[in-house]
């Protein structure tokens, strides 16, 4: 996805348009582009593209060295922080309007995210190898991808976010 000059990858604003591009077309309305080269390697590194109305489920990292670290490249974002049972202890818009350029999320704290406009994009971070979430990493008190109560836990997210 990123434009190669002189065999470096480049992130450039037709390479975020294009990876907008797939992630609207894709039925999960997201999209990331990898810069690591496989799901084993020690360190992640991704660009991810995120359209309004997809769902993330609150979730959280267990596993040693699995904080995570997010930086907008552009558009915008709305992040929040869970306890345990599913209340929200913080609430922030990430973007350059706001001045809140990026977060760094401690392992062990649930939290999802939300696309606030069409076309943005973040750089993430995290400690490799891929190892799929587990149960006990996803919320239990929020609904898994794909079930019928999604886009209403999703609107309630996207409610702490006024236009």
């Amino acid at each position: 996805m990123p434009e190669t000059s002189s065999a470096l990858p480049l992130i450039t604003s037709t390479s975020l348009d294009a990876l907008s591009e797939q992630a609207k077309a894709s039925p999960r309305l997201r999209k990331n582009f990898n810069f690591h080269s496989s799901n084993e390697a020690a360190c992640h590194r991704l660009l991810n593209a995120l359209e309004p109305g997809t769902y993330i489920q609150p979730h959280r990292h267990l596993g040693i060295e699995k904080d995570e670290t997010m930086i907008v490249v552009r558009g915008r974002f709305g992040v929040l922080i869970f306890d345990d049972e599913g209340g929200v202890l913080q609430q922030f818009v990430l973007g350059a309007e706001e001045g809140n350029y990026g977060v760094t999320i401690p392992l062990g704290r649930f939290h999802s995210m939300v696309a606030l406009e069409s076309g943005s994009v973040f750089f993430e971070s995290k400690a490799g190898p891929y190892a799929p979430i587990t149960a006990e990493e996803k919320a239990s008190w929020a609904p898994s991808e794909g079930e019928a109560t999604c886009a209403s836990f999703l609107e309630k997210m996207r409610a702490y976010f006024p236009a």
